[in-house]
């Protein structure tokens, strides 16, 4: 069968484009990856089209605006999901545009379609005490409970993406003074993050116990599973809420309804913040391109707030209380009236 155009481009885009053109990282690629094997299925299943026939004319501004509310209606994706996978969509028309002439006017069309402004959350974060009772839940008496609670504070201690620590191996760690840990960010970028002794303490028993302190496991997985492949997102997922379904039990106040690997480096974030470290360094220890990104701490941050606020309340106080207040000539006037 004579292969079609969208098979073609979206061929090429996917194995040549992106890893050699943008430079994307693997996750990147896999993320637009899985987006167009929703649109495929969505097209076979809710329009009849199958993708042996999938041709770019047959792609259109509604077809897109469709799967991305079934994305929504449906698969119940949240808004900013919705925004990924509309961007990886961009990202193919925008190369689309210069391979495929013929198809420019639909090309502009699906290019004109907006993201959706989605609703600001709270940020979602543990307390310092939160954090010492979640890390209290593993039980170290097991090889599996060393283990994460390995994982659980190397992901506070760093503020690692999940994703980040999944791609994690014995040789990005340093643990000779100064202690030191390489994190591969987003888009393939490094950022050093420096800890202290007091932080890599189960680190070091851990590599202790599995050997991979040594040459031949440099390459390994910092992090696996019982047959020895790294962990998976929906893997750290299962680890954490376990652990803090554990601790609500033990002190609901002190834990968030909703954790998540995310609320870990939420935590780490905000106690830096409270704790009086620059924006600026906060920025590159979450590897945020811009410190506007981390400014969401800051605004976030309601102890600073408060103390702002009582600060001012105090300065408004050292004025001295207005005369009329201790004049008993001019009260007894008012009261007349």
């Amino acid at each position: 069968m004579k292969p079609t155009d969208f098979s073609k481009h979206i061929s090429d885009f996917i194995s040549q484009h992106l890893p050699n053109e943008k430079g994307a990282s693997r996750n990147t690629i896999a993320a637009y990856r899985d987006t167009f094997i929703l649109l495929i299925d969505f097209l076979k299943e809710y329009k009849n089209i199958r993708v042996e026939r999938l041709t770019l004319d047959k792609i259109t501004k509604e077809i897109v605006i469709a799967f991305l509310d079934h994305l929504q209606k449906i698969r119940k994706c949240s808004c900013s999901t919705r925004n990924a996978r509309l961007a990886a969509i961009h990202s193919f028309y925008r190369y689309l545009q210069r391979e495929e002439l013929a198809h420019l006017n639909e090309i502009q069309k699906i290019l004109s379609i907006k993201f959706k402004k989605a609703p600001q959350e709270s940020l979602n974060y543990l307390s310092l005490d939160g954090i010492k009772l979640l890390l209290r839940q593993p039980d170290t008496t097991t090889a599996k409970g060393r283990r994460d609670l390995s994982l659980l504070c190397l992901m506070y201690d760093t503020g690692a993406r999940v994703q980040e620590i999944i791609d994690l191996t014995p040789c990005m760690l340093r643990l000779d003074k100064p202690p030191t840990i390489k994190i591969i960010g987003k888009g393939n970028k490094a950022r050093i993050i420096p800890m202290l002794d007091a932080q890599i303490e189960h680190l070091k028993n851990y590599l202790m116990e599995h050997d991979l302190g040594k040459d031949f496991a440099g390459m390994y997985p910092l992090f696996f599973n019982s047959r020895r492949e790294k962990l998976t997102r929906a893997g750290i997922h299962h680890i954490i809420k376990k652990y803090g379904k554990a601790a609500q039990k033990e002190n609901k106040a002190l834990m968030t309804e909703k954790i998540s690997p995310h609320c870990l480096r939420h935590s780490k974030a905000m106690h830096l913040l409270q704790a009086g470290v620059n924006l600026v360094y906060i920025r590159d220890i979450l590897g945020h391109v811009s410190v506007q990104t981390t400014e969401i701490y800051a605004r976030a941050d309601t102890r600073q707030k408060r103390d702002a606020l009582e600060k001012a309340y105090v300065n408004v106080n050292e004025k001295e209380t207005p005369v009329w207040t201790t004049d008993k000539g001019l009260v007894m006037w008012l009261k007349s009236f």
